[in-house]
């Protein structure tokens, strides 16, 4: 007799936790893609070698420690890790992207691919590492534009990763797009460099939400016409080559010898753009010598115009 009174009794409780459960909020769920910083100075890193001025000396004191320009991609539904550059931090940088997404390698196979822009050292040096020398990895896709493949292919002892089967080149053709995770799109675009040993290219990733442009090393905008224009077409945020502030950092250089877009430039060249959208456009590959890295008045002058230097461990989903 009393059982069905005492259910009655807990219908209203029951309704009310019904309805507050539809009324919750769903759990968060990351997007398919999340794009990582894993670096974001010069080929060098901070502090640089030979180098005793304030900006490395004080950073060895401290212990800071800022990694060549790199970014990493999370595949949240597949669990697999994209690199895109091949740095000399190449170590510390993984270990980042392991504990951003957290996962752990699995075995050898440390990351699931890598892009690559160029041939300069803080940008495939990292490669060595995935030698039987150290990662032993196994036919680890390496995507490349021709020239730099075919440099890969003929010189030592990048063709010794090749020939012991623990990379695999994947030659990629210039603006055709390919598919180094499943549902990520990379479209490698040709930009003015130095190009001694191979061509220099952006790379354009697209995910199911986001476009990300990757272009840390490039010639003045103005080398080619329209340059700015085709790289940012359909981008919704864009990490850009930060090298120098104003030339200023180096008095004793002849800058024509290492070409790169000031900031200054490049914000006056887009100041449009990052007041329609504030934060869109990220510096990084910033030398060890450029204020940015360390004079809060030149980040404050950076944001109160609308850009921002990147930060390593910053993540975008795509």
């Amino acid at each position: 007799m009393h059982r069905p009174l005492r259910s009655l009794a807990l219908l209203p409780c029951l309704l009310a936790l019904c309805l507050a459960a539809c009324h919750a909020p769903a759990p968060a769920t990351p997007p398919p893609f999340e794009l990582v910083v894993l670096g974001i100075a010069q080929d060098g890193g901070v502090p640089q070698l030979g180098c005793d001025q304030p900006c490395c000396s004080e950073a060895r004191a401290t212990g800071r420690t800022l990694g060549p320009a790199c970014l990493g991609v999370i595949d949240h539904r597949h669990g697999k890790l994209l690199l895109v550059e091949a740095t000399p931090a190449v170590e510390r940088q993984v270990a980042l992207l392991h504990q951003l997404a957290g996962t752990k390698p699995r075995g050898r196979q440390a990351v699931d691919g890598i892009l690559l822009t160029h041939a300069h050292i803080g940008h495939y040096l990292g490669l060595a590492h995935f030698g039987r020398e150290a990662a032993a990895s196994r036919q680890l896709p390496v995507f490349a534009a021709p020239r730099l493949a075919q440099f890969l292919r003929r010189e030592a002892p990048w063709r010794q990763l090749i020939a012991l089967e623990q990379i695999a080149v994947v030659e990629c053709a210039l603006g055709a797009a390919l598919e180094p995770l499943p549902g990520l799109t990379a479209v490698p675009l040709r930009v003015p460099h130095r190009d001694e040993f191979s061509e220099t290219v952006a790379w354009r990733l697209t995910g199911p939400t986001r476009t990300v442009l990757f272009v840390p090393d490039v010639d003045r905008w103005d080398s080619e016409p329209g340059l700015l224009d085709r790289l940012l077409a359909g981008v919704d945020v864009a990490y850009v080559d930060g090298t120098f502030f104003d030339g200023s950092e180096l008095p004793d250089r002849d800058l024509r010898e290492i070409r790169h877009p000031f900031v200054t430039d490049t914000m006056a060249r887009l100041q449009e753009l990052a007041k329609a959208r504030p934060g869109a456009v990220r510096f990084l590959h910033l030398n060890h010598t450029n204020p940015a890295l360390r004079n809060p008045a030149v980040r404050a002058r950076i944001a109160a115009l609308g850009f921002a230097v990147a930060e390593e461990g910053e993540r975008i989903g795509l």
